[in-house]
């Protein structure tokens, strides 16, 4: 319940702050004027602020925060390694492959989202085949091959920048593999907005048998677990709500990465417990990142430069604090 009220609080706070200031008092009365019968005291143009531009986005960045949030969770658990984040196997590295080709083919905003979704997919698929065609289906092969299609994937990259044009392509290239919510609206939300819920509902439904995967492949066999299918969905749905996620707002670091953490820091490692608290978590931080984002200065800051700046050090304090605990 804190946790609720605390992203309810941040996002009214974010409602409330930008270039036009609104009080809270304002803002609640407009959201609340949509079912109840209010006598309307502000002007069209605070209406139009909170129903068109900001509300949308806050919806996006909490969709986007929770959807990295619990992927990376769902892969730290089942591979058991904390450092572990929602591109592991290559599904941030393939998204802005396809959204760079969509840039440079000058396919507009639905086409770069489609060319990200496409992009992380196909990336996820070759990484989960190679294992598949070498006949080694552990989860150790899996990382490896999730290394080396983010490796090539990266090259690519690489190379699609240096063939682009610098005075436009290259500067939208760079942009959005930064991150970014401007551009967000009512269709684009509605358009990812049933695969992340589906997605995240499986996760949700299935996350007390993360907790058996957590124990290794043979304990995980032995309590009866179908260990290649329950990883085929988890993976299936990390992918569908990292994929979903790049194409909102393009690529963002550390959420998946560090919001984890503080969720096993606040309820232990029970994914049952862990993974509920990593979605308020990962909702109400990218909320927050956001809103900072468009206030701080006068142009909009890309979200992953303040993801870095806050996750990084954040994240080193986590590491000492659990080395002061081991001692």
């Amino acid at each position: 319940m804190i946790l609720i009220l605390v992203a309810v609080v941040v996002s009214l706070v974010s409602i409330c702050a930008g270039r036009y200031d609104m009080s809270i008092i304002d803002v609640i009365k407009i959201l609340f004027s949509k079912v109840l019968p209010l006598e309307k005291t502000w002007d069209s143009t605070m209406e139009n602020v909170v129903f068109r531009l900001r509300l949308p986005r806050i919806l996006a960045a909490f969709m986007v925060g929770s959807a990295l949030a619990i992927s990376g969770a769902t892969y730290q658990g089942m591979f058991k390694n904390p450092l572990v984040s929602p591109d592991l196997l290559g599904v941030s590295s393939g998204a802005c492959v396809g959204a760079a080709l969509a840039i440079l083919a000058h396919l507009g905003t639905i086409g770069i989202q489609i060319g990200a979704f496409l992009g992380g997919v196909l990336a996820v698929t070759i990484t989960i085949t190679m294992p598949k065609l070498i006949k080694n289906n552990s989860s150790i092969m899996l990382v490896l091959a999730g290394v080396i299609v983010g490796g090539f994937m990266s090259s690519i990259m690489g190379l699609l920048k240096y063939v682009a044009d610098p005075e436009t392509e290259l500067a939208e290239i760079v942009y959005w593999t930064l991150g970014s919510l401007a551009k967000v609206d009512k269709g684009s939300i509605a358009a990812v907005a049933p695969a992340i819920i589906i997605a995240g509902a499986v996760l949700m439904a299935m996350r007390w048998k993360l907790n058996i995967l957590s124990l290794g492949e043979n304990e995980a066999r032995t309590l009866g677990t179908n260990v290649n299918l329950t990883r085929g969905i988890a993976i299936v749905c990390s992918t569908v709500l990292t994929a979903c996620s790049v194409c909102l707002s393009g690529t963002i670091g550390w959420v998946g990465l560090v919001v984890p953490h503080l969720g096993r820091m606040l309820v232990g490692p029970d994914n049952t417990k862990m993974l509920p608290v990593t979605l308020l978590l990962g909702g109400a931080f990218m909320v927050f990142v956001d809103t900072l984002a468009r206030t701080l200065t006068g142009a909009e800051l890309p979200l992953s430069i303040l993801t870095g700046l806050i996750g990084a050090p954040f994240y080193f304090w986590l590491l000492v604090k659990q080395r002061m605990n081991i001692q």
